[in-house]
């Protein structure tokens, strides 16, 4: 099947809005935790999260564009200059994806769909309680994209909170033990599965593959 531009515009909104959502592949499965200057806090599902580099930590998020609804946890960000990222799990999947309805700033998803709001000290955003891994973010900017209205929001990690099983002298961060899950389209859910672990790569280290 070749699909040109011209059949992929022609697809029904709803059609070409689950195929090009899914065709990347498997996407992180993340709630983003936010709290108004009102102290209204807020929680909603995405996956487009992604890693800008490490020295210094940062990590991007793709905001869909201003305007079609309110967008809280971008009014939140903005409002108190911090925010968490927190890993989805399947022990609370189904709740985290309902977090993605369009309820009032004054709802807390929290509280509407059965999560846990946790805090520490010294820190302002709401971290989800029931995912077993935590970032704690300070943001840093905002880039808009032009072309479709979409925004790269940029934040620095200022705290993580891992399972104290994890060893993080070791060469790999191992998801499948975090129980981490992934995201296909808008509402498929994937567990993930470790399949190898490769060598860092090196032009002397590389094997005479037989092609």
């Amino acid at each position: 099947m070749i699909l040109s531009k011209q059949d992929i515009s022609a697809l029904s909104k709803v059609a070409r809005l689950k195929l090009i959502n899914a065709i990347t592949g498997i996407k992180p499965a993340n709630l983003i935790g936010t709290i108004s200057a009102e102290g209204h806090p807020n929680v909603a599902v995405f996956s487009s999260v992604v890693h800008l580099g490490s020295d210094p930590a940062l990590l991007g998020f793709i905001m869909r564009p201003q305007g079609e609804v309110p967008r809280h946890t971008y009014e939140n960000i903005l409002a108190t200059g911090h925010y968490t990222i927190n890993h989805i799990l399947p022990s609370f999947a189904e709740r985290a994806h309902y977090t993605s309805g369009k309820f009032p700033k004054e709802v807390s998803e929290f509280a509407r769909c059965g999560l846990t709001e946790a805090y520490i000290e010294g820190f302002q955003a709401p971290f989800v309680q029931e995912s077993s891994c935590k970032m704690g973010m300070r943001f840093e900017e905002a880039i808009p994209i032009p072309l479709n209205g979409t925004t790269l929001i940029i934040g620095a990690v200022e705290h993580l909170i891992l399972p104290e099983t994890v060893d993080i002298h070791q060469e790999v961060f191992d998801l499948e033990a975090t129980e981490s899950m992934g995201i296909s389209g808008l509402n498929s859910y994937y567990t993930l599965t470790k399949y190898a672990e490769y060598p860092y790569v090196r032009p002397h280290n590389i094997p005479d593959f037989d092609v």
